[in-house]
């Protein structure tokens, strides 16, 4: 067979993904066997593959391809949520190209428009996420707005507000008025800004030259004022609690009153209280019966009931407002200020507290099994660092505002009567029926029902994911929804554990009293090298589907995992693709090199008799390890383990022991042996890297119909007890020869010559015929002799307990030798004048560790002992 000298990454990927499609490898029906099961977390419809997804799913796929290879019935759920901010503003982004407004659509002319939108565009990221390598299971795709996932939210959004945990009223919200919708209080980023605080003198009414300075960051909203509240204790101003100050330029008389929730060293320890604007100001207006008086927009523009700046922007109207103040001299003064301000996670417009009447989910009624899930590892996350901020979030659960200023999603299903009430029910024709039954007297009929305008958070859609993913809702007792639920593993971002994750736990308790996953997967941030987290606007975000086309899938994968351990920001560097591309290339040549290989009647020889025991001990050491490295979820190190397992010791050591001499071959018996090693090191890399390894398992033999990498089983391997001791002595031959090939090259002789070489070994026992063999072949010695006395005139080399003489006197030029001896001499010498200090250091005795006292003393002897050898070996030169 030819083989390509170069590996075709392109060619393979598209090949053996179609291959797999079409032989129903990715898909899934409950069976008698024990399910795995992941739900992906669904990206937006119209969105595009990012390194964080790239991250998340490359994940997935590994912990589903391998389970899928332990024999387990494997199912990872696809697909995409409905987005409704995000989309609808990209449709209203691309109508207003077009010259179109959405205040000139109906709502059904403009869903007409989004759904034209989405049918076009959305799903490309589907597509992408299939040239990732990811196996999913696409007969299973679903969308959060298809119809039987819509009726799974309008079923449980009438279910939760039967059940008395969803209500309507005033309060006051997070309003971005940029996507003209009220956010929920974790779609609401904090950052640290710079800002003014600006102090402002009120006059007090009936008194001449008499003020009150409040200081205040949002002077815009001063118009909107309707009090003045100082603390109860401060001193400064108790006599003035119970009198009226007036606002500037409108002159509106407004009380100064006392409150305890006052901050006394803020500012003047005044705070005026505009309750349409502020939570706290609104909670001490409600206390007080102060007027609520709201003079921003929607938009964010200055309404008209301010009397000034009508239909200015607020931050225009900020600085205009100070302009005035100071010319009307009511501006005392201006401080620089760093303080937080909330942004809208999706349009990062400033957030407005606003007053609306909106809809709400009670979620301290709900959230109790959910906290104590996590608490009591029913639901494990990992890392558990998360576990304390997972637990102040839901002990400190606010209610959740459900509603949204949009047309794009879930609409509402809350009928207005024209008597004032209002009726929630799962369609239009049974809110009519039972609006009929309540109401018998007002002839009611469907024109006489309004439905909420709203639609529902997209979050109220993705909650019951797990669920309405195997139609749980529409069907509770079906055979999918009984079978993989709850689901096994969920990997996602920390920054959605409580947008999403508690939400999900807590809808799997409501509705299927069962958690919807055990174990939840948080991984980190992919930033660039220099620690910055990738944007578009900083440049720094490369294209997947660019790196891919680069570097081969296979090395997307390897270099997204090489460095992301879980919870733990992923410092990405396109040279880690670069390194999965060349262990790709390893592995090929390794491929091409052992099928150059001949067959040949003969027989095995020691050292390749021990590359076998070993290796084969050495993988099924290491299946062990991965186990291990899975159970606990460090994917990254497994990866590593992996990486070194093929690299070190497949690549640069199992290979040269087992290669036949020029112009020799192999035997049969050892070419199996070989193919099944190599088969098993396929099988442990196939996760991480699963286009290469199909590939090379079917180039190494032939295979029948189904005998795909993909779907053969891991195979179970244990190290035999006679092989335990090889594994531990191993790694001191493999020392013993790098230093001795070293000392070879730092005196430049040709590997071509034979040296002489004697052993005096701590254990002879450990020196089987094959080891003795191994060093005389890797290290081209003469047959080698033991001894228990020094040997003159030979170079000396102590390896942990062991000592090598290697006779280099014919080789070598005296006076190099002593030059570089006297060197050596020099550094030992240095190094235990430092050692010997730290050892006489009474407190480093007393605070250091027994195992770190006696590392020093062992690094004191070894020194001693080396010097002693330097000078004996300078002697005999």
């Amino acid at each position: 067979m030819e083989i390509n000298k170069n590996y075709q990454p392109a060619d393979t990927e598209n090949k053996w993904y179609q291959h797999w499609k079409n032989q129903g490898y990715f898909q899934s029906k409950p069976d008698n066997r024990e399910p795995y099961t992941i739900v992906i977390p669904p990206p937006n419809v119209t969105g595009i593959l990012h390194m964080g997804h790239m991250l998340n799913n490359t994940l997935q796929d590994v912990l589903i391809r391998r389970k899928r290879m332990q024999g387990y019935n494997a199912c990872w759920v696809p697909g995409t949520d409905h987005a409704s901010i995000a989309t609808e503003a990209k449709v209203v982004a691309l109508l207003s190209e077009k010259g179109i407004s959405k205040k000139d659509l109906s709502r059904e002319e403009f869903l007409k428009h989004a759904w034209e939108w989405t049918d076009k565009y959305g799903g490309i990221i589907l597509k992408q996420l299939e040239k990732l390598g990811c196996s999913c299971d696409w007969n299973r795709t679903r969308f959060t707005l298809e119809e039987n996932l819509s009726d799974a939210v309008i079923q449980v959004f009438v279910d939760l507000y039967e059940k008395g945990l969803i209500y309507r009223g005033v309060r006051m919200v997070n309003w971005d008025p940029k996507g003209l919708t009220a956010v929920s209080d974790e779609e609401v980023i904090r950052k640290e800004i710079n800002g003014k605080l600006f102090y402002v003198n009120y006059p007090i009414a009936g008194e001449n030259q008499t003020w009150i300075t409040v200081a205040t960051t949002r002077p815009e909203t001063i118009l909107g004022d309707s009090g003045i509240a100082v603390h109860p204790n401060d001193e400064r101003y108790q006599h003035l609690i119970g009198k009226k100050a007036i606002v500037p330029f409108i002159h509106r008389e407004i009380p100064i009153i006392a409150d305890e929730n006052i901050d006394i060293s803020f500012g003047t320890g005044c705070l005026k209280v505009t309750p349409a604007h502020d939570l706290l100001d609104y909670e001490i207006g409600l206390k007080h019966n102060l007027e609520i008086i709201n003079t921003l927009n929607e938009d964010g523009t200055i309404a008209p009931i301010a009397g000034r700046y009508i239909g200015e922007d607020r931050f225009v109207a900020r600085k205009k407002m100070a302009a005035d103040l100071a010319t009307e001299g009511l501006l005392v003064k201006t401080e620089d200020i760093v303080h937080s301000v909330g942004f809208s996670e999706r349009t990062d417009a400033v957030i407005e507290p606003r007053l609306s009447q909106q809809w709400f989910v009670n979620m301290k009624s709900i959230s109790g099994k959910a906290k104590e899930a996590v608490e009591n590892d029913v639901v494990n996350l990992i890392p558990n660092k998360f576990k304390n901020t997972y637990r102040h979030w839901m002990e400190n659960i606010k209610d959740w505002c459900i509603s949204r200023q949009l047309w794009w999603g879930h609409r509402i299903p809350a009928y207005y009567l024209p008597n004032g009430n209002t009726i929630v029910a799962i369609t239009p024709e049974l809110a009519l029926s039972n609006a009929q039954q309540l109401f018998p007297d007002l002839n009611l009929s469907a024109n006489d029902l309004q439905q909420d305008e709203d639609v529902l958070d997209t979050w109220f859609s993705s909650w019951l994911w797990p669920i309405s993913v195997f139609d749980g809702f529409k069907d509770p007792n079906n055979p999918d929804i009984n079978y993989y639920y709850p689901t096994n593993d969920l990997i996602t971002a920390p920054e959605i554990l409580f947008f999403w994750v508690a939400r999900m736990i807590m809808a799997g308790y409501e509705y299927r009293q069962a958690p919807p996953f055990k174990n939840v997967y948080l991984t980190g941030i992919v930033r660039d090298k220099l620690g910055r987290k990738m944007s578009k606007s900083l440049g720094n975000s490369p294209d997947p589907i660019e790196l891919i086309d680069k570097y081969s899938a296979d090395g997307v994968r390897f270099g997204m995992l090489i460095c992301s351990p879980a919870g733990n920001d992923l410092l990405f560097d396109e040279s880690y693709c670069e390194q999965g591309r060349n262990f790709a290339n390893k592995i090929w040549n390794a491929f091409r090199l052992i099928h150059s290989w001949q067959e040949m009647d003969c027989p095995m020889d020691p050292v390749q008799q021990l590359a076998i025991q070993w290796m084969g001990a050495k993988i099924a050491n290491t299946t062990i390890e991965l186990q291990d490295h899975f159970n606990k979820f460090r994917i990254s190190e497994a990866q590593m383990v992996i990486y070194k397992l093929i690299w070190d010791d497949f690549c640069s050591w199992f290979l040269e022991m087992i290669k036949p001499p020029q112009g020799h071959g192999l035997s049969p018996e050892l070419l199996i042996k070989i193919q099944h090693i190599f088969e098993s090191l396929l099988q442990l890399l196939h996760p991480f890297m699963p286009f290469l390894t199909e590939e090379i398992w079917h180039l190494l033999s032939p295979r029948k119909e189904g005998e795909d990498l993909m779907v053969s089983q891991l195979r179970t391997l244990t190290v035999k007890s006679e092989n335990k001791p090889l594994l531990v002595f191993f790694p001191h031959i493999q020392q013993a020869i790098t230093e001795l090939r070293s000392l070879r090259n730092q005196h430049q002789i040709s590997p071509k010559q034979t040296l002489q070489l004697w052993i005096n070994p701590l254990n002879l026992q450990e020196y089987t015929p094959g080891i003795i063999a191994l060093i005389q072949k890797m290290g081209n010695f003469s047959p080698i002799e033991f001894t228990k006395e020094k040997i003159n005139g030979a170079t000396y080399k102590l390896i942990d307990q062991d000592e090598f003489y290697i006779l280099l006197e014919s080789v070598i030029d005296p006076e190099i030798e002593k030059q570089k001896l006297t060197e050596e001499l020099n550094y030992q010498e240095g190094f235990l004048i430092s050692v010997r200090k730290k050892l006489e250091n009474e407190k480093f005795r007393l605070n250091a560790k027994p195992e770190i006292i006696a590392a020093e003393e062992k690094k004191q002897q070894d020194s001693e002992s080396r010097i002693r050898v330097i000078k004996d070996r300078l002697k005999e030169l």
